[in-house]
């Protein structure tokens, strides 16, 4: 009988970072239609190179970068993210031409060709997340 596997440490992703071509249209995209808010900013806040949002994204303004518009191609396939309120969320995002993607719904495109997938969280489960300080 083989002794039960037990790995050294316990870990979760703390961010992802994306590379965006409009850093100001993402920051204000996840802010007014997610609540994400700053966590921190590298360079000048009217300009910033890097954006962090608590909630665990990191921006990086590249604007030259070019990507396929799919979320099936590319350097990362899609977020997804949980939210308080799924309806809200699709409703706050409509104004900001994101399009459905095929998967549901729920699965947005961005302009710059990310897709991001929005899932309906248990209640109270994004407050808890966001209530810890990982560099606290």
């Amino acid at each position: 009988m083989s002794t039960p596997f037990t790995p050294p440490t316990r870990a979760y992703v703390e961010h992802v970072a994306v590379r965006v071509r409009d850093i100001h249209w993402h920051i204000q995209f996840f802010y007014e239609v997610l609540g994400m808010d700053v966590r921190e900013i590298d360079g000048p806040t009217d300009d910033p190179r890097q954006y962090w949002t608590l909630g665990g994204l990191q921006l990086m303004a590249t604007p030259d970068f070019e990507a396929p518009p799919s979320n099936d191609a590319g350097w990362l396939a899609h977020l997804g993210v949980m939210v308080d309120d799924l309806e809200a969320a699709l409703k706050a995002a409509e104004p900001w031409g994101v399009k459905a993607l095929p998967q549901g719904r729920n699965w947005l495109q961005l302009p710059d060709g990310l897709a991001v997938e929005l899932i309906q969280a248990a209640p109270g489960s994004v407050a808890a997340a966001l209530a810890v300080q990982p560099r606290g």
